[in-house]
């Protein structure tokens, strides 16, 4: 067979030998149509890699470079003129013998109690209530719906709820506490002193705990019913097949969820700001509302910007040595 090939540039026809001998001629597409096909994919990536831009990369270059500098109320109008200070910002940061590193410190340790507590609640009840929804039974449905509600509300919205829920005085908490189960002692205040901490958890759990349902309930529609057969026909009871069968096919999805839950987590700001306004009880200083408060309240841009940067710091390592750790443990189990 012989044939006489054109090239693209010219878009010339193709001469060749068909199957009954004849001549037939096909046209191979231009460069532009190429171009336009190939590009195709990437023009419509186009506007959510600008908006990642705008929303995320930009803002925070800035913010970095606004941690070397002392930026302060005085230079707010032009902040390009704020003196350059190099590490000055980050070593106040860390300096834990002083006040300013001192509340850092104190705010990072609360966070980190915080952020364990929040994801293994929210791990807990999402496994849970994942697990015994796989079975069928009247009413399933209606119990996944209620049970995705706190996830579908508006974060203000549930959270404006719950510090209603939380007043001392006419809140739903300390009536249902105290005026109906009778226990002893005065009302509690809640969103002030010790007891707002466990206020925050439970609002925070309440609010992230259908995610990992969400999650969970989706992995295990992955799990192969047979394994589940076998096992109790081999006489496995409900604890044993999910300590052998469940848990371990989780396991790549509890990996990044538990990542997920605990990033969310440690830079959660919308609900302690909710809850207990711009200036937190110290028993609830969240990180993120403690750098708030150092760069909006105190007007220290540049402290605030450096403590942000600390924190992003920090979640990078973690983050690193999370996935090093979980991925040098599915390799050792595949082998």
């Amino acid at each position: 067979m012989t044939a006489t090939v054109t090239t693209a540039r010219t878009g010339r026809a193709e001469d060749g030998q068909g199957p009954d001998g004849g001549r037939t001629r096909r046209r191979l597409p231009r460069v532009p149509d190429r171009i336009r096909r190939g590009g195709l994919p990437y023009l419509l990536l186009l506007p959510a890699v600008v908006l990642e831009l705008l929303v995320h990369l930009i803002p925070m270059v800035i913010g970095i470079v606004m941690s070397f500098r002392q930026l302060t109320q005085f230079y707010i109008s032009n902040w390009g003129e704020a003196p350059w200070t190099g590490l000055e910002n980050f070593r106040v940061a860390v300096d834990f013998d002083a006040p300013i590193g001192q509340a850092l410190l104190h705010s990072f340790f609360v966070t980190c109690v915080f952020t364990v507590c929040s994801v293994a609640l929210c791990w807990l009840f999402g496994v849970s209530a994942a697990i015994l929804l796989q079975e069928n039974f009247r009413g399933r449905g209606v119990l996944r719906a209620v049970f995705l509600v706190p996830y579908a509300l508006p974060v203000y919205a549930a959270v404006i709820t719950w510090a209603f829920m939380f007043q001392r005085d006419n809140g739903l908490i300390n009536h249902v506490l105290y005026d109906q189960l009778g226990l002893s002692g005065p009302p509690a205040f809640w969103l002030i002193g010790d007891n707002s901490f466990y206020a925050l958890i439970v609002v925070a759990v309440w609010k992230s705990w259908p995610f990992a349902f969400l999650i969970v309930m989706a992995g295990l529609q992955n799990i192969p019913r047979e394994l589940y057969e076998a096992a109790s026909i081999d006489g496995a009871g409900i604890w044993q097949q999910i300590r052998r069968i469940t848990l371990p096919s989780l396991r790549p999805v509890n990996q990044v969820l538990v990542l997920v839950l605990f990033l969310w987590t440690f830079n959660d700001f919308n609900t302690p700001y909710v809850l207990f306004g711009k200036s937190a009880p110290e028993a609830a200083d969240l990180i993120s509302i403690h750098i708030y408060q150092s760069s909006f309240v105190t007007w220290n841009f540049g402290s605030g910007s450096a403590m942000s940067v600390l924190l992003l710091l920090f979640l990078l390592l973690v983050t690193a040595v999370y996935l090093l750790l979980t991925t040098r443990g599915r390799k050792g189990s595949d082998v």
